[in-house]
């Protein structure tokens, strides 16, 4: 009796293998299939064949299998068939860590930002309003440490009435106070046509929230030498965040560099949710850096410190923060930036006056 089972063991491993030669010829031939349709523009799953091939298997059945169990097993061969054409024709995107296995170091005017540096923070008003609320805010955040100066001078703005900043003008100015204060000035593009300017004046071009998918600025921005922070969309997946990364490193320009700024939910005590999982997933999935701007990701002051340590502490490169000389009267963004002494408070509730390690163990005490 023993001998018997014995024997017939040894033919279903006979059998097994029979079965992974053909199922592994059966993916070969629907790989070559995917491979043919996708160059023509087509989807690689055809219902209708499907159900074709389905109703075939079940007609030849002669059991002991009933027609629902044939139907089950076969649905899983076709899937697993199609899950492998489809990795096999899956694109080798410049974003992913597969194409880059190391970590992208971003280079502004001679700070690196990402891989194993510490974290950088990009600090200074929201709009740039006049020179000497300009100078006042340089000469601070520089006397602090600090050595990225953001502006905007133009200002994407909901309401057309409101502040739209001073253009070139605005440029100009950011660029004079940077200078004098050793300062790498970070500004928003909005428009391809003033690229020459941003050249002129600007070391990091920002591509804000409203335009992560204005895929002809990407295209255009990605022709610069300049570096670029590209912000989230509002209400952009992960995916399409890094779709639009995808434009800038596509044309050429391998300093991208990405900001999580908080997305919208349904959540009304703050002005946006800052998405902590996305900037852990955006270094697992990218070799890019990821700054965390948290200001605009929660819109209150009380929220800076909080929103600081939770972007550090899942592995962000550095931290955005607004800082304006007397919030109360500024054009824009009044109620979430803050003011000098609140700034002091910041950097030593955040642990910023110290150099952060890798592991951030000055802030946390690991």
């Amino acid at each position: 009796m023993q001998e018997k089972i014995q024997s017939l063991r040894a033919r279903i491993d006979t059998l097994n293998l029979k079965i992974l030669e053909l199922v592994s010829e059966r993916a070969s031939v629907a790989a070559e299939i995917g491979a043919l349709q996708s160059s023509m523009g087509s989807s690689q799953y055809d219902p209708v064949r499907e159900q074709t091939m389905l109703d075939a298997l079940v007609a030849a059945n002669r059991g002991p299998f009933d027609a629902a169990t044939v139907k089950s097993l076969f649905k899983q061969i076709f899937q697993a068939s199609m899950q492998q054409s489809q990795k096999q024709e899956k694109r080798a995107y410049l974003t992913s860590r597969a194409t880059h296995g190391t970590d992208t170091v971003v280079t502004v005017r001679g700070v690196p930002i990402g891989s194993k540096h510490s974290p950088v923070l990009v600090a200074g008003p929201c709009a740039i309003e006049s020179e000497e609320q300009v100078e006042a805010v340089a000469a601070q955040v520089a006397s602090r440490g600090v050595k990225l100066f953001r502006g905007g001078a133009y200002k994407p703005r909901t309401d057309p009435y409101s502040f739209q900043g001073l253009g070139e003008e605005g440029l100009r100015i950011g660029r004079e106070a940077c200078d004098r204060h050793d300062l790498a000035f970070v500004s928003e593009i909005m428009t391809p046509s003033d690229l020459p300017l941003f050249e002129e004046y600007v070391d990091l071009l920002q591509v804000g929230a409203r335009n992560m998918q204005n895929f002809h600025l990407l295209r255009t921005v990605g022709r610069s030498g300049k570096p670029v922070l590209l912000k989230r969309g509002l209400s952009a997946t992960i995916e399409e965040w890094l779709m639009a990364a995808e434009y800038l490193l596509n044309e050429g320009n391998p300093n991208v560099i990405l900001c999580e700024r908080g997305i919208r939910t349904f959540e009304q005590y703050t002005r946006n949710t800052l998405d902590v999982s996305a900037v852990a997933l955006a270094k697992l999935e990218s070799h890019l850096p990821v700054l965390v701007d948290v200001t605009h990701s929660g819109g209150r002051r009380d929220l800076l410190v909080a929103l600081t340590k939770a972007g550090l502490a899942v592995g962000a490169d550095g931290i955005m923060v607004e800082v304006h000389p007397n919030p109360a009267i500024a054009l824009s963004d009044t109620k979430q930036q803050i003011d000098f002494p609140a700034f002091d408070r910041y950097l030593d509730d955040t642990g910023y006056h110290a150099k952060l390690s890798e592991k951030r163990v000055e802030l946390y005490g690991f």
